[in-house]
């Protein structure tokens, strides 16, 4: 009987450095799979209230008056009716005021926007331009602000079986509700738009804090003796 001995193949250093760069891009392939969540689409989708709130309308509505150009400059008329737009334009918290003026009424522009900050309007929110040349020229000093007007979806227009919940989905109307009361009572409509821009820090307080900072001193401020409060021992 012939017996026959078995080779042991030795893999070569070239081909033990193919297997190791394969096994490692194996073993990257993984991690990558394991650190990718299946579902990411499904994780971002959005949410029925949402996609209600965006099926609410925001339409720009501009509060404009037209004020006549005089040489002796605004009139008593023309004072109230800035009074009174000044008044909406801070009720509706709009962004800015607007001054167009066509050529020639450069004086009246001048004159409505000292007006406009004297009735409380802050000087950088008042801006003034020039009409545009190629639209017909009036002698009229135009000012006004665009203020924002949200419509509530219209809700229940349909309805199906609410038994119907083999599929475990939402009804059709689920989060209508939300999203139109959230139109109804929404002070700002333009924050249904774009996010309100950021207030200024506070510089001097800033630098207060970094100057004791810079001396080692305590940068928290004074404690209130008047915030603390303890419990009564008295006997009742």
């Amino acid at each position: 009987m012939t017996h026959q001995a078995s080779v042991k193949t030795v893999p070569s250093t070239g081909q033990k450095t193919s297997l190791w760069l394969a096994g490692l891009a194996a073993m990257a392939s993984l991690a990558a799979c394991a650190s990718t969540p299946a579902s990411r689409d499904a994780a971002t989708a959005p949410t029925e209230t949402q996609v209600w709130a965006e099926r609410v309308k925001v339409t720009p509505a501009p509060d404009e008056i037209v004020l006549a150009v005089h040489a002796t400059g605004v009139s008593a008329n023309q004072g109230a009716a800035l009074e009174a737009l000044v008044g909406r334009w801070l009720q509706a918290e709009a962004r800015e005021l607007v001054v167009t003026a066509p050529s020639g009424a450069g004086a009246m522009a001048v004159q409505v926007r000292e007006r406009l900050i004297l009735l409380g309007a802050p000087a950088a929110r008042v801006r003034v331009v020039g009409a545009d040349p190629a639209a017909p020229q009036d002698a009229v000093v135009r000012v006004g602000f665009v203020r924002y007007e949200a419509e509530p979806p219209k809700c229940g227009q349909s309805w199906e079986s609410l038994t119907a919940t083999r599929d475990n989905k939402a009804y059709e109307n689920f989060g209508c509700a939300v999203a139109a009361n959230m139109a109804a009572q929404v002070a700002d409509p333009e924050d249904l738009v774009r996010p309100r821009d950021m207030t200024p820090a506070d510089a001097d307080r800033r630098g207060v804090v970094l100057g004791k900072y810079r001396r080692g001193e305590v940068t928290s401020t004074t404690r209130d003796e008047q915030a603390s409060g303890a419990i009564s021992k008295a006997i009742p």
